[in-house]
């Protein structure tokens, strides 16, 4: 019996030399559209699937294939006498090979600007996920293809044995089922969003392109892999284009992703840059240029900074540059580099630099923020809400900051909202002197802060991710010489605190909302 096989396919890669191919080792080709059209074209003889189901193409091509004799065909098992003795009473031909990928429902849905509801429905395919699917049930009779890239694999199997061997077509019909899942959660996802509804839903089902294998995750014992979301998140690390150096690392990413959020934080008003050791902040400096900012960043913490990530809002500067070279330093994340800059960069073999246009801008809330826990996922929203309304900052001491004060103050909210709790921050001169991250109790937090700051904490300015249940941070404070502090508020012994404020000078304004950062 002649072998028969099926090409369908909206991206045409490849499809006419694979059949081609087909067509030289005695294959009948079923074809339909455009796809048998382009086939026809390349003098390759091709059999539109309507002579054989003998119904043709309808409702704007929405129904070609849904036929029993195509069907039928695939879902056919060859080992089954009832089933063959039944297709030939039918008169069904089966069919060998399926080749088809999907209409381009993806990058429809992602074009700019945004397409209409009615045509990301159009390119929802019916036909092609029922074929490949069937296919793939029947494996091991059918070798089911939906990339181009496994043509070559096909064919050369096809020219040695004869035959697709048991082990591809079980892999091949594999990633029929993932590239439907993939497919499915896209339509899924975007039906729900064009609804105005909340991606959590019951049943939460989200998917991701690899972006790179890594050579291991945290420990070389673990293996690991980046994905990116589907989509046009053009602040991401996944969008950032790495122009030198060598292949980022699973704690580069997760450390780049961290000095990202707080240079989002500092917005682009001012010249900023952020430093980042184990995905905790170490120095933030704003300035009146990019070389100002980065000199506060690394003066916040010199030794700590060894080693670290940088991300600045702005271009990257020869002078700059020749600062930023003088450390070791993993990664620079900027808008751009200058080639003067660049000159001076690239002689150190090992730094990774990125190029991210839109490093600072902000995150948006309908992001969401996943934590795999064993046996289960934590989904939440990013947080991207600093303060909920001005008028929520409330000063509760009787001295009132100033109005320098109040600017360190509010740099400060912006960093420690980015340190993993128990969280603390010292400010002074526009950049943090002393960070002191994720302590089990907040006042281990406030003392490693104090001393990060290495005897510059007088005038400086204290903010905490979350509100004190003691006056022992206000009390530590005031020995510091910190002038004045922000934190939340909503302790039932706020009384505390503010009265150690007022006893020391300290003034102390409350946000009315918390930053935890596990």
């Amino acid at each position: 019996m002649k072998k028969r096989a099926l090409i369908s396919v909206s991206d045409k890669t490849g499809c006419v030399d694979f059949a081609r191919e087909l067509a030289e080792l005695g294959y009948e080709l079923l074809s339909t559209g455009g796809t048998a059209k382009a086939i026809a074209e390349a003098g390759i003889e091709v059999t539109e699937v309507s002579s054989i189901t003998g119904f043709p193409e309808c409702l704007d091509g929405r129904v070609k294939t849904l036929h029993p004799m195509i069907h039928a065909g695939i879902l056919a098992m060859r080992d089954n006498p009832e089933h063959m003795e039944q297709i030939e009473k039918l008169g069904v031909t089966p069919i060998d090979i399926v080749a088809i990928n999907l209409y381009p429902f993806k990058a429809t849905i992602l074009k700019q600007p945004a397409v209409e509801l009615e045509e990301a429905v159009e390119n929802i395919d019916i036909g092609g996920p029922t074929m490949i699917r069937a296919a793939a049930k029947n494996w091991q009779d059918v070798a089911v293809i939906v990339e181009p890239a496994d043509y070559e694999t096909v064919i050369a199997e096809l020219k040695a044995n004869g035959e697709v061997s048991r082990e591809s077509k079980f892999r091949l019909a594999g990633k029929v089922f993932e590239h439907t899942a993939q497919y499915d959660t896209l339509i899924s996802g975007y039906l729900r969003k064009a609804r105005g509804e909340s991606p959590l839903a019951d049943s939460f089902t989200v998917t991701y392109e690899k972006v790179q294998e890594m050579r291991y995750g945290e420990n070389p014992h673990q293996a690991a892999m980046f994905y990116r979301e589907i989509g046009n998140i053009s602040n991401s690390l996944a969008a950032a284009q790495q122009i030198h150096g060598k292949e980022l690392s699973y704690n580069n990413i997760n450390d780049a992703n961290g000095a990202l959020d707080v240079l989002k934080e500092m917005g682009t008003v001012q010249p900023a840059a952020v430093a980042v050791k184990h995905a905790n902040p170490c120095g933030v400096g704003i300035g009146e240029t990019i070389l100002e900012a980065y000199l506060g960043a690394y003066d916040s913490d010199p030794v700590s900074i060894f080693g670290g990530i940088v991300a600045l809002n702005r271009e990257v500067d020869k002078a700059t540059a020749d600062e930023l070279a003088k450390i070791f330093l993993e990664i620079i994340i900027a808008p751009s580099f200058s080639e003067e800059a660049l000159a001076v960069l690239t002689l150190k073999k090992n730094i990774r630099l990125l190029v991210l246009p839109d490093a600072a801008k902000p995150n948006t809330p309908d992001m969401l923020d996943m934590k795999k826990v064993v046996g289960g996922i934590l989904v939440q929203q990013l947080d991207t809400v600093l303060i909920g309304e001005e008028s929520d900052i409330k000063c509760v001491t009787k001295r009132q900051p100033t109005a320098e004060e109040m600017e360190q103050l509010m740099l400060a909210w912006k960093v420690v909202k980015h340190i993993k709790s128990n969280g603390i921050c010292l400010v002074k001169g526009n950049h943090t002197i002393g960070v002191g991250p994720g302590q089990t109790n907040r006042i281990t937090a406030l003392e490693l802060a104090i001393k990060y700051a290495e005897g510059k904490t007088e005038g400086s300015v204290m903010g905490s991710d979350a509100f004190f249940p003691f006056s022992d941070c206000v009390d530590a404070a005031a020995k510091a010489g910190i002038t004045a502090i922000i934190q939340p508020g909503g302790s039932i012994r706020d009384e505390d605190s503010i009265k150690a404020c007022d006893e020391a000078g300290i003034a102390m304004v409350f946000t009315g909302m918390r930053h935890f950062k596990h």
